[in-house]
């Protein structure tokens, strides 16, 4: 498999798409649940959601030597939510497998919360990009199940599989 960073973004967007069509279905039991948080001091599901979303293009674009830009919801609903995956899919479909790389010399610049980094690009990938996405993705996976949608690990990674109504209660 060629290393593209971009296609571990595309995989999990992918699912995030699978989950917040599950999220949809249980919006009839649940009508809150896009303004649903873990807790009161962090952001909301549908802000979890664009914010996991835009981590991929601010990965992708820095990587690929491209001003990053980020995209808004066009709504906040479910819609609005599946536009902004399809839009981030397609911007990473279309930058170049080979333009992506970590192998160049110099440093990314990024803003992390009040923290202003300048990582090398290997360091700013999987200590700062990869992980960023994957907490705000866990992020949205665990306020859906804690909201009752009923998700496994395999909504989440696309490799796991169990039984329906599977469970590890004893």
């Amino acid at each position: 498999m060629q290393s593209n960073p971009a296609e571990v973004f595309i995989h999990y967007l992918k699912q995030l798409n699978d989950i917040i069509s599950k999220v949809e279905i249980h919006m009839q039991r649940d009508p809150d649940i896009l303004e649903a948080r873990l807790c009161a001091d962090m952001l909301p599901f549908i802000n979890q959601v664009s914010t996991t979303v835009n981590f991929a293009l601010r990965a992708c674009y820095p990587l690929a030597d491209m001003e990053t830009v980020l995209l808004q919801r066009e709504a906040e609903s479910v819609a609005g939510l599946k536009q902004q995956i399809a839009a981030a899919l397609q911007v990473l479909n279309a930058i170049p497998a080979e333009q992506i790389t970590i192998e160049k010399e110099g440093l990314i610049r990024e803003k992390a919360g009040f923290s202003e980094l300048a990582l090398p690009r290997a360091e700013f990938l999987y200590f700062y990009a990869l992980p960023n996405f994957f907490f705000h993705m866990s992020m949205v996976y665990a306020i859906a199940r804690a909201r009752g949608v009923p998700l496994s690990k395999g909504d989440f990674d696309g490799y796991h599989q169990y039984p329906d109504n599977f469970s590890f209660e004893k």
